[in-house]
């Protein structure tokens, strides 16, 4: 077995460091983001509880005309439908008035969600770990401190076989073109490394959010299926809109995956959605 890359990413004790900050946005974007929090604070004034990056942004590695900003908003309330379209027009507005970035993706959840028990080793995982705070009360501060053990490993991606066959449906509803095909690429071969990094996670025993070094773990663990995972990782940075990547990814790496996870770490438990 190859050596995987040494572990890192984890405080004096341990646990998973929290990854980017606001003094690592480059340059280029800042305007981006200077936008994002005042339109965040018109659209939704007192029913904002807090709003954070996420990314390759406040990591510092996004690239200007190709990274997308990632926005995950906290209300004070369970968001409704106006709350979704609200987020949905602000995140088009950004898009439109900076060619910096390709698109603006907004997650949107009440801050009971985000603290709820369920949530505690996925979303909320993710809000103290992966996201930088931007607006508000920073919801890390009631969270646990967090280890890349199997608990986190099953709770944040133990759902692939549950997401397959609605992969398949998104396969079939698109276009049938290249263009339609990209993002689906895109987002399931992210995916798909990020599953293969957290299945050997507990194991390496750190943390990265790099898709590439993600996929060199994985190989040093599963070396008969590291070269699938590193060009996945390659298609995750720069997607192709060829059918093929789509169906192997669906009917072959996938189901594997799946079946590998859940004998490893079991299955994720239920959400309501």
């Amino acid at each position: 077995m190859a050596e995987p890359p040494a572990p890192h990413g984890l405080d004096a004790l341990g646990c998973i460091a929290r990854e980017g900050s606001l003094a690592r946005v480059p340059d280029a974007f800042r305007p981006v983001v200077a936008s994002a929090r005042d339109r965040l604070l018109d659209a939704f004034g007192a029913r904002l509880h807090s709003a954070y990056l996420y990314g390759s942004v406040p990591r510092g590695t996004a690239r200007v005309g190709r990274s997308d900003l990632d926005l995950l908003v906290a209300l004070t309330a369970t968001p409704g439908e106006a709350d979704h379209e609200t987020a949905r027009v602000l995140g088009e507005a950004v898009d439109k008035e900076f060619d910096q970035i390709d698109g603006v993706g907004t997650l949107l959840y009440g801050r009971d969600r985000l603290l709820s028990d369920p949530e505690r080793y996925d979303l909320g995982w993710f809000v103290a770990c992966l996201c930088t705070p931007l607006l508000g009360d920073d919801l890390a501060e009631y969270l646990p401190r967090y280890r890349p053990d199997s608990l986190l490993a099953r709770e944040t991606n133990g759902d692939l076989a549950v997401l397959l066959p609605r992969w398949r449906e998104r396969i079939g509803a698109a276009a049938d073109t290249e263009e339609a095909r990209r993002p689906l690429v895109r987002f399931m071969s992210r995916h798909l490394v990020r599953t293969g990094f957290t299945l050997v996670m507990p194991r390496w025993r750190g943390w990265t959010s790099d898709l590439r070094e993600m996929a060199e773990v994985f190989a040093a663990y599963h070396p008969e299926r590291a070269g699938e995972m590193r060009t996945a990782a390659e298609h995750g940075l720069e997607p192709v809109g060829d059918p093929r990547v789509l169906r192997a990814y669906t009917e072959d790496l996938g189901p594997w995956l799946a079946d590998e996870y859940a004998r490893v770490h079991g299955v994720k438990a239920p959400r309501p959605d």
